[in-house]
């Protein structure tokens, strides 16, 4: 049976949903011992982020604003600039070196980060985000995503680099579930008592309990920081709910040791299962926030995930780092991945 996974529409309170979790007249197949099943592979690929695209106004758009934003979309323009068959010759190759961007390191051949916007309840989406209606991260003055902040000009030893440089962790396990460039599937595997969480980048996991009831699980939270936090379950009618708490400082997830998130799981129908999450964290923020997002099921497995084996990138950085310091030369500018796409191309108005 094909499934899917969609993101339900929150209001501004903690802990109150939308009642329409489900399709009209669904009813959602269980397991053997009774809860709503939700074992299988996911996919989140898609062009739409945590917050608001460039160029949007609203929360959902129609399908030719949808076309329009997939269009000017940053990856979509990487595969117009690479599309037909490359010059091989010194000309072309000093025009494709001259923004001296290093960032470059691959082509649009090996991302699969979605083409279209997400669609959650058949809409199109601009943003995961729902509440607040700006489709922003309510951040409050001076204040930033959890975890160490990362100065990209800090060449000083393995330890100061992103932990997704270091093959440690990517960060989009959750909570909050965010689709890449590439391996945006994710496996879920539930038994009576566990919810297993797997991502195919870096194959991050994140293992549940699952408790009898609400009380039970917010009672059995851990004192030990846990890369994406600790995490408790209990089922509501067709609903798995997970409540986080708790995350270890280093992990770029969307809340301190002061705050909590809470994601539910409802299945939507035969194609999708809805997934819907808060934030709640008054020391970084300045309301609650939460969104929607589309986990579309796919027959794919979760495929190898090799990152460090062979990799010379991070020994490469630093050695580049210690011959700049010998030399008496500055940082060079960092680039992003996508310095310089698509300026040949026109955006649509």
């Amino acid at each position: 049976m094909k499934l899917s996974l969609v993101l339900l529409a929150s209001t501004a309170i903690f802990g109150v949903y939308d009642a329409s979790a489900q399709e009209p007249g669904y009813v959602a197949p269980k397991t053997v011992w009774g809860a709503p099943d939700f074992t299988g592979v996911w996919n989140n690929a898609s062009l739409t982020t945590v917050q608001r695209l460039a160029g949007a106004s609203s929360v959902t758009v129609n399908e030719e604003e949808a076309q329009k934003l997939a269009k000017n979309n940053v990856t979509n323009l990487v595969a117009q600039d690479e599309a037909g068959r490359s010059k091989v010759d010194d000309a072309s190759s000093k025009k494709l070196l001259s923004d001296k961007n290093s960032s470059r390191a691959y082509n649009r051949f090996w991302m699969d980060p979605g083409v279209v916007l997400m669609k959650v309840k058949g809409e199109y989406r601009t943003s995961y985000i729902t509440d607040p209606p700006s489709g922003k991260i309510p951040f409050k003055d001076g204040k930033t995503m959890n975890g160490v902040y990362y100065n990209p000009l800090n060449f000083d030893a393995p330890e100061v680099r992103q932990l997704n440089e270091r093959c440690v962790s990517y960060g989009k396990t959750g909570p909050i579930f965010q689709s890449t460039l590439y391996n945006n599937n994710i496996q879920m595997i539930q038994t009576p008592t566990h919810l297993m969480l797997m991502t195919e980048m870096i194959h991050e996991v994140r293992i549940i309990p699952i408790f009898k009831t609400a009380a039970e699980a917010k009672a059995s939270h851990g004192a030990v920081p846990k890369w994406g936090g600790d995490s408790v379950s209990w089922y509501e009618g067709n609903t798995l709910v997970v409540e986080t708490v708790n995350p270890h400082p280093l992990y770029r997830t969307y809340i301190t040791s002061t705050g909590k998130s809470e994601e539910r799981f409802t299945r939507w129908n035969n194609e999708e299962v809805l997934y819907e999450f808060k934030i709640d964290d008054p020391s970084i923020y300045t309301q609650v926030w939460s969104g929607e997002e589309t986990f579309v099921a796919t027959k794919d497995p979760l495929y190898e995930y090799a990152c460090h084996e062979g990799n010379y990138s991070l020994p490469g950085i630093l050695a580049g780092a210690r011959q700049l310091e010998r030399d008496g030369r500055v940082d060079p500018p960092v680039l992003g991945l996508f310095e310089g796409v698509g300026r040949g191309a026109e955006p649509d108005e």
